[in-house]
Parts: structure tokens; sequence; C-alpha cells
């Protein structure tokens, strides 16, 4: 008998959660992946987790880290195509048509490796894995949040944020093979700003910064839209916090009723409860964050590698 196999490597998927402008935790996660040599084969997102998986997948990480390391307050006002009517409040053209530029002509089948967009069926509410298709579709689908922006037809079917179903997807990962899958869930610390806010009856002082562009030479509905959403600066809360906190709920309780029943091999917990879910602009502290997440739980993720190493048949 041989008895100098060499194990080979499991399959690693990488699974990357729904949290809107948290997010961009997964790309501190991923830089952090890549710094300690290890490159998963699968990756599956919901909601933005697409998003950065997809850039990851695409080879424009660096792009997208560039761009949203860019980003402030009165930046983001630029690409909130506010629209009466439809379903949703703001458009998602723009964003779209900066996707475009980078993401144009790339199919998902066309990726070097496995992905999915989890998205949510409407009005069935069932899961939907996006395999195949333009990439720049199955993302805005996926980030498709009801209320926000307008769901996405595909093959005859309405899709929604895949946050509303599953928003870690680990059943994604493994159903595509992975036999060590990483979830980075981004709802642990659901007590967060978010909650905070609420409870003090007020609005986050990031709504004066969009209440005082949407003041300046914005058409009279939009204006009203905008203090509608992000409130009039009195106690009351305005849209924004209403939405976002029962969406910080809601998220992180599906987390962990699905986690509780098909748990990651390692779950990595990026602690970025006190950032807001409209936090766009805080980029740098957020990648940091998730990179230093992963730092954190990266001897299980090597215990698991090896634990789970497939050994090839042994010569007699």
């Amino acid at each position: 008998m041989n008895t100098n196999l060499k194990t080979r490597r499991p399959t690693i998927g990488l699974a990357l959660g729904g949290g809107v402008a948290r997010g961009w935790a997964h790309i501190g996660v991923l830089r952090a992946l890549a710094q300690a040599g290890i490159e998963p084969d699968i990756v599956c997102g919901s909601s933005i987790g697409a998003l950065v998986g997809g850039a990851y997948l695409a080879g424009h990480l660096d792009t997208l880290e560039t761009w949203v390391r860019s980003l402030n307050k009165r930046r983001m006002m630029g690409y909130l195509d506010i629209r009466l009517g439809g379903g949703g409040l703001l458009g998602g053209q723009r964003l779209a048509r900066l996707m475009e530029e980078y993401f144009g002509g790339v199919n998902i089948q066309d990726l070097p490796k496995p992905f999915a967009a989890v998205c949510s069926e409407l009005p069935t509410g069932h899961e939907v894995w996006l395999r195949d298709g333009p990439l720049i579709d199955a993302i805005r689908a996926s980030y498709a949040l009801p209320g926000v922006f307008p769901p996405i037809l595909r093959d005859g079917t309405w899709l929604v944020d895949g946050a509303l179903v599953n928003p870690v997807p680990i059943s994604v990962c493994r159903a595509l093979g992975a036999r060590v899958v990483i979830g980075v869930t981004l709802h642990a610390e659901v007590f967060g700003r978010g909650i905070v806010e609420l409870q003090r009856g007020g609005e986050a002082d990031e709504g004066a910064v969009f209440r005082e562009a949407a003041g300046r030479g914005t058409k009279t509905p939009d204006r009203l839209i905008m203090r509608q959403i992000f409130g009039a600066g009195d106690k009351t809360p305005g849209l924004s916090s209403v939405m976002l906190s029962a969406l910080n709920i809601i998220l992180d309780r599906l987390s962990r009723s699905r986690m509780a029943g098909d748990p990651p091999d390692v779950l990595v917990t990026p602690h970025v409860g006190h950032i807001s879910l409209l936090d766009f602009d805080r980029a740098e502290e957020t990648i940091t964050l998730g990179a230093d997440a992963l730092n954190r739980e990266l001897p299980s993720i090597r215990d698991c590698i090896a634990a789970l190493g497939i050994q090839p048949a042994a010569a007699m």
C-alpha cells in the first residue's frame, strides 16, 4: 500500500450575505482570503453579496474597491434616480449604467468559477438561483430591495432581493458542490445604529446631508420624496429609519433560522453593527472590519480545509 499519498484540497465555497452598505466588508474578506493564499472555488451571494462576489469573479474587485472608497454622501446623491410610480423609489438605471462600464457583456456562465446570485420570486417567495445570463441583470435582481429598487423581469418572472429568502446562501454553495463553506453574515449585531436611532426618535446625521441636497435645485416632487425618506429633521423617524431597522431585524432572524438548520463550516461575522445600512461612504472602515473578521477565523478555516481534505484511494 502506498502511504505517501497527498491529500487534495477540498472544494471551498464562499457565501456572501446581504447587508446593504455593510456589504463592503465582503471586499475585506476577499482581500484577507487572498493574502492567506486561500482561493474560493465557488462563490454565491445574496443582495450586495452578489455584487461583490460577481465583481470578484469578473476580475473587477479592484475597480469596485476604488469606486466605493471614493464615495461620499454627496456623490451618492448622484446615483439616486428617484422616480414617481413604478415598483421602487429609485429607478436603478444610473447604477446599472455604471456596472455596464465594467460588467457589460459578461455572462455568468463565462466566469472562471461557479457563481450564483440568489433572488426572491414575486409573488410566490420562491428562492431563485441565477447561474447563467448577463451578470448585471443577476446582480440587479439580487439587490432589488422591495420599495427601493424595482423588481427585475427574468424569463417572465419578477425577481427581488435574495436576502429576503436566503440572507447567507450557505445552502447554495453546498448544492454547487462545496465541501468547505465559509459564510459571511452582516447581521450578527442586529442591535446596531439602525435600532438605536429609531429608539431615540431622531434621524441619523446622514439624513441632513440628503435633505440639504434635496433642497438645492431639486424638483419639488423629488424634494418631498427625499424628505419623506430621510426625515424632515424633527424627532419623527424618517421612512429610511423605519424600513432599515425592520430590515435589520428580519435579516438577522432569518439568518439565524437558516443557519441553525444548515450552518457553514466557518462563520465570519464582521463587527459592523454600528454601521448603518446606508453608510455607503464608510467603505474604508467597513472593508477593514471585513478583513479583521476573516483573519480571526483563519485558523478555523485552515483546520476545516485540513480535516475535510480528500485523500485519493491508496494503490494496492
